[in-house]
């Protein structure tokens, strides 16, 4: 409801339909209004739909960016080529990469269940800065 829409007309309704009874002048009795039985309405919700597709082109294009390049994809080019089986060094990666995304998936809502996202967002905060942290200090000390 908008904040600023103007407020609904009720002068046209008696009072015996709102059905309004005053026993005492303290006291009260609501009783069911006599109105036509209201329906809800159930569409799809386009935004329902985009919210979904969103999700997916996000973790698709955030996944398929980390990946490229990486060792997993570097070592089933080396694979195949050692191979000559192209198609079963894809069957097996693809399956690999769908276990290890499976895991995520699942321990990433047993988390869910049992922290805040508040907390979950803080902890990975952390871990990443942590992880970041080790990587600066294996570079420095490395020369």
């Amino acid at each position: 409801m908008k904040l600023d829409s103007a407020p609904l007309d009720i002068s046209g309704i008696s009072q015996t339909e709102i059905g309004l009874e005053l026993k005492d002048s303290n006291d009260f009795n609501l009783t069911p209004a006599i109105a036509p039985s209201v329906q809800p309405v159930v569409a799809d919700s386009p935004q329902k739909q985009q919210s979904v597709l969103v999700v997916f082109g996000t973790t698709f294009v955030t996944i398929f960016l980390a990946e490229i390049g990486d060792k997993t994809q570097l070592s089933t080019l080396l694979m195949s080529a050692q191979s000559h089986s192209p198609w079963v060094v894809f069957i097996g990666s693809a399956a690999a990469l769908i276990t290890t995304s499976l895991l995520g998936v699942l321990l990433g809502s047993w988390i869910a269940n049992r922290l805040s996202p508040k907390t979950v967002e803080k902890s990975a905060g952390v871990m990443l800065l942590v992880i970041s942290l080790m990587l600066f200090w294996d570079v420095f000390t490395s020369h």
